[in-house]
């Protein structure tokens, strides 16, 4: 088996409502769909989901890469061999770790195929469901009350509130979520890098009666001592995401025992193998992960889905990416129901487009 064609496909992705973080207000995304065609006639599916603040790549970035390495180095090669073509391309691709991402997808996807099994059985099987959270963006109160309920209503049960520009704001919004959602919702907070060290600490201390699960990069992820003093003195468990890029990224956490969990996201590591690398020293380390996402495609959500059932470790799910997307060429890869994630079932990462959606 070899592979004999490699098409790359940008398709814009509207959003049914934008949202408002710490750093930027979202209307729209641009995923890159990738397929890897065999001398069998199999095709595996990828899909990159390039975020310029965060993974420092953009769809045209992509496209020239596809063109400068993937192709040259996969086709005409063999796609069982995944580590030695990952480890090729990782030599050209090292500043571009969602386009690693989707080629480590597909490659995997016809993995599953040729096996005949789910992608997450082959990784491990841990188990074959997974709780996830909803993330509401920064929004006045009265509207992010109204989106809480609603989540709520759809059978939710873990809630997430972005925040970092004005921490009394968030305070006052996270109490009053609280209020409304009553006591069994989980609730975590993301301040993606906006608070200062001292605004950390004074959020977890004047929020402490909503229980929050944890507060998510509080600081900014170039300064990892000021992570770090949030860390030792906060009473939840801090959580490390922009910090956490590279598998070296991982062991620096760990060693300097920066943060208490990870945010594992395949777009940022460069894909399933590479997060279970980043995994497996965070198991080591005693530090908890959960897996989440940019926003992205269910077909890219199924692939981060399949790594958290196949790891113990990965106890926490925020693969919410593809729920506000109005025009998803790969809908249906996940089965979301009442707030849990299910895979479809089918082998690779359970899901083949039709010829017309990209």
């Amino acid at each position: 088996m070899k592979i004999v064609h490699i098409e790359a496909c940008p398709v814009t992705l509207r959003m049914n409502e934008s949202y408002v973080i710490a750093y930027e207000t979202v209307s729209e995304t641009t995923n890159l769909f990738l397929r890897l065609e065999t001398s069998g006639g199999m095709s595996g599916y990828g899909c990159a989901a390039p975020d310029e603040p965060v993974t420092g790549e953009t769809p045209h970035m992509l496209l020239q890469a596809v063109d400068s390495a993937v192709r040259p180095l996969l086709k005409g090669a063999d796609p069982l061999r995944r580590a030695k073509l990952m480890q090729s391309l990782k030599i050209h691709l090292k500043e571009r770790p969602s386009l690693l991402a989707a080629v480590d997808m597909a490659l995997l996807d016809i993995l599953g195929k040729v096996c005949g099994l789910p992608l997450w059985k082959i990784l491990g099987g841990f188990r074959d469901r997974m709780k996830t959270s909803v993330t509401i963006g920064i929004l006045p109160e009265k509207e992010t009350l109204e989106q809480a309920l609603y989540w709520k209503k759809q059978g939710f049960r873990a809630l997430k509130l972005k925040g970092g520009i004005h921490v009394d704001s968030d305070i006052a919004r996270l109490l009053r979520v609280r209020e409304v959602v009553g006591k069994s919702m989980e609730l975590r907070f993301d301040a993606n890098q906006g608070f200062t060290v001292e605004e950390s600490l004074r959020f977890v201390k004047q929020t402490r009666k909503a229980r929050l699960e944890l507060i998510e990069q509080p600081t900014p992820r170039g300064s990892p001592e000021l992570l770090k003093r949030v860390t030792q003195k906060a009473s939840i468990p801090v959580m490390a995401d922009e910090s956490l890029m590279t598998l070296r990224d991982a062991f620096r956490i760990a060693r300097g025992d920066l943060a208490d969990m990870v945010n594992i996201k395949l777009m940022k590591v460069g894909g399933i193998g590479e997060a279970l690398q980043i995994n497996a020293v965070a198991k080591a380390a005693g530090l908890e992960a959960m897996v989440g996402c940019m926003d992205e495609s269910a077909l890219a959500i199924a692939a981060g889905l399949h790594f958290a059932l196949a790891c113990p470790n990965v106890l926490y799910a925020d693969l919410d990416g593809h729920l506000d997307l109005a025009n998803d060429p790969a809908a249906g890869a996940v089965i979301l129901r009442k707030g849990t994630l299910f895979p479809t079932g089918k082998p690779g990462l359970g899901f083949t487009p039709r010829n017309s959606d990209f």
